[in-house]
């Protein structure tokens, strides 16, 4: 099946006998584990910080989830950039979620160049002053793979915050209470983040990412289907040409791996391009280069509506990062356009 569902991550019980426990992949002895997650579940306000965008936090919402469902008494704050705003109401578990400009984030330092330089450090000497009066427990530092950890383990340890855990790619001495080794080879956002909350013994049955859709995010998406020229019910392939940073595609590439996907099918299935902000050249490049016929949504769709729409697809054809965790989330099949040129390694889901 075309897919890029996550693999499971689970805790493996130790066949030697030697007293060491396999956890997130990683042999350490049993009372170390026991003790370091004794010390985490005595915690009661715990500091989620994610600040490098939507597709992120997306990407860490089944680490979340393992949080909450461990430590269900304990009050989960998000720490995140001010575009994640909008994810307010597709967050589970989340109790309060405030928005910081990070300096050491392409997004939060151009936001910040607009400040007069007499303004240079309020945002982040205000930030710790609103951490130490919120008297947090315990921090939980999430990243991509290539950022470091320590700009936001050097704010926690400001704010006071006693117990701080992160991947650790260079020495945090004493920055970190707890620290998992870091790996650049971990390209499965969502798999790293559960690696990292596994580590203090935080798990979850359902290691998909989360996103709580609205009533409303499916009635926009029927609707923008239907101005697009689709029946009620017929089925579709979502493709979201555009985006994908080094996995990013030609727009042409998009098209053929949707003609492929509907060559396997042969029956009324049809494919729908949607473009986000900033990518309608690719979009009408990608609809140009298409042998069958493409249906076009009308307006760029906003984020609980590309949700819905991307759980109704039969399947999702992407390189984005957003988009493809938003189908692991829904349980959608996704394929990146290079793989479903593969035709021999195709197995097309009914």
């Amino acid at each position: 099946m075309i897919a890029t569902s996550l693999d499971t991550l689970r805790r493996q019980p130790d066949p030697t006998g030697s007293g060491l426990d396999v956890v997130a992949g990683e042999a350490v002895p049993v009372d170390e584990v026991q003790e370091r997650h004794r010390r985490w579940c005595n915690v009661r306000r715990v500091l989620l910080v994610r600040l490098d965008g939507v597709a992120g936090v997306l990407a860490s919402t089944a680490a979340f989830a393992a949080l909450h469902e461990t430590m269900p008494w304990a009050q989960l704050s998000l720490l995140a950039a001010p575009e994640v705003l909008a994810m307010r109401p597709h967050l589970e578990g989340i109790d309060d979620l405030m928005s910081f400009n990070a300096p050491w984030t392409a997004d939060g330092a151009s936001a910040l160049a607009a400040e007069p330089p007499t303004m240079r450090g309020d945002a982040e000497m205000h930030l710790v002053r609103k951490l130490r009066r919120s008297h947090f427990d315990a921090a939980i530092v999430f990243g991509g793979a290539l950022s470091s950890a320590l700009p936001a383990a050097l704010l926690c340890r400001m704010a006071g915050i006693p117990l701080v855990l992160a991947h650790e790619r260079e020495p945090a001495h004493g920055l970190l209470t707890d620290a998992r080794a870091d790996s650049l080879a971990a390209h499965d956002d969502t798999r790293r983040q559960l690696e990292l909350v596994a580590h203090i013994g935080m798990r979850t049955d359902d290691e998909r990412p989360r996103f709580r859709m609205q009533a409303k995010d499916g009635q926009m998406a029927r609707q923008a289907l239907n101005e697009a020229g689709l029946r009620l019910g017929q089925r579709y392939v979502l493709v979201c040409p555009g985006g994908g940073g080094e996995r990013g595609c030609p727009p042409a590439a998009f098209a053929a791996a949707a003609d492929v996907l509907l060559d396997s099918w042969a029956d009324d299935t049809v494919a729908v391009f949607c473009a986000r902000p900033g990518e309608e050249g690719t979009l009408i490049a990608a609809r140009a280069a298409m042998q069958a016929r493409v249906h076009v949504l009308p307006v760029v769709p906003g984020l609980g509506e590309l949700a819905a729409l991307t759980a109704g697809a039969r399947v999702l054809v992407a390189a984005d990062e957003l988009a493809l965790t938003l189908a692991a989330a829904a349980g959608i099949p996704a394929v990146l356009p290079g793989e479903a040129l593969r035709r021999e390694r195709v197995v097309v889901p009914s």
